[in-house]
């Protein structure tokens, strides 16, 4: 088939084509492979171009993905949630460029529904958004940063999650502080109110930990999904308490480490400050069954530890992708005997997302009884994960009777 006819396919790119689409998409790229070297540049120029304006760089159709780059360079790689971020198979995903052409490729296999971040690496030693790219996701890392995103045909994104879907917003009161005898120093945290807020009601509550980032309109957007689930009666009016865990005079010192690692003090400051300061202050109910945490990674593993700890105080706990591997003992601290079940919503993503132990603990947890939702999703420890699960969370904690 001529190029003209590969174009015609990409601009259909519907599921019933895509095998004849990866097909034809690799007659025109042997095309430029084979093309005599007098005109093999400006024929990777044009294939390279086809594909740009059509915006489908990276190239995807049902399980297959080619990276594609331009431009001058010594080497060029593709590492990401994929490989670990170029700690697993690195030579896998080093590109082969296109003789007498600056057309760099990678041609790679994943789940048709997966949805990867990731960053081109230039010489080893550049790391750089793909400038083909407009899907980004944002990494809550140094307080927040974009990676490209790989979006495979069968991943779709959560409308609910993402996007403002009413104009009913509840309020958000930010940056207050609270100082902690128990800790010895200053924390700072935000409240959501739901839309329509009355102070003579009284309200579930969801405590969040790593609450800047969950908050964060390029990652978690908490309130965003709150707003659209309130909204749309999904989920019972609920007030949630986003800690944040940066020093307020130097946010550039995030305490998280130190504070959710399975910490005891942290644990008293919680239970016994600043449940009670937040109680007396806010119209929360005070019933184990109408509170709940949430937290991902190191917040993960707190959210599991502080409910199984304090079960007469948390009903409920979402568990993302649970950093279960930096403190082991977790493990057996879930297994005592006698504990009071908790309703847990458990995750993880199936890229090196710590995903043999959260299904040890997720076997663990229906050994317990725990009332449990568990989620695995073809994905990274990404926030892109992590955001899109907020609302099945909501709804399983917060749904009405």
């Amino acid at each position: 088939m001529k190029f003209a006819l590969f174009l015609a396919l990409l601009a259909v790119g519907t599921s019933a084509c895509a095998q004849s689409l990866w097909t034809e998409f690799r007659k025109a790229f042997n095309r430029v492979l084979v093309a005599p070297d007098s005109v093999r540049s400006a024929r990777a120029a044009r294939f390279y171009d086809s594909l740009l304006a059509a915006q489908r760089i990276p190239f995807v159709t049902s399980d297959s993905v080619m990276f594609l780059f331009m431009g001058s360079a010594n080497q060029v790689a593709w590492f990401g949630d994929f490989n670990e971020w170029g700690q697993r198979d690195a030579a896998l995903y080093t590109g082969r460029q296109v003789p007498q052409t600056t057309l760099w490729y990678l041609i790679a296999r994943f789940e048709n529904d997966a949805r990867l971040d990731y960053k081109i690496v230039l010489n080893g030693n550049t790391w750089m958004l793909d400038p083909a790219n407009p899907h980004q996701q944002w990494s809550g890392v140094g307080g927040g940063s974009p990676n490209s995103e790989l979006r495979m045909p069968g991943w779709k994104p959560d409308t609910l999650t993402r996007h403002p879907l009413t104009s009913r917003h509840g309020s958000f009161v930010e940056n207050q502080l609270f100082y902690s005898s128990v800790m010895g120093y200053q924390i700072s945290y935000s409240v959501y109110l739901p839309y329509g807020f009355k102070p003579v009601n009284r309200y579930p509550v969801l405590y969040v930990t790593d609450g800047y980032e969950y908050a964060h309109e390029k990652l978690g957007n908490i309130t965003n999904t709150l707003d659209n689930l309130i909204a749309r009666g999904a989920i019972r009016e609920v007030i949630a308490v986003l800690i944040d865990h940066r020093e307020p005079a130097n946010r550039s010192n995030n305490r998280r480490m130190y504070e959710l690692a399975m910490n005891k003090q942290y644990l008293t400051f919680l239970t016994e400050e600043f449940i009670p300061f937040i109680e007396s202050k806010w119209p929360v109910a005070a019933s184990r069954h109408e509170r709940g945490i949430l937290g991902t990674s190191m917040g993960g593993l707190a959210a599991l530890y502080m409910a199984y700890a304090r079960p007469d105080l948390f009903g409920m706990a979402a568990v993302q992708s649970p950093a279960l591997w930096f403190k082991p003992e977790i493990f057996t601290f879930c297994q005592a005997p006698g504990a009071m079940p908790v309703k847990i919503y458990l995750s993880c993503g199936t890229f090196f997302d710590g995903e043999t132990n959260t299904r040890k603990m997720k076997a663990i947890l229906e050994n317990q009884g725990c009332p449990l939702m568990y989620q695995e999703t073809h994905q990274g420890h990404s926030w892109g994960n992590w955001r899109d699960q907020l609302d099945d969370i909501l709804i399983f904690f917060f749904k009405p009777d």
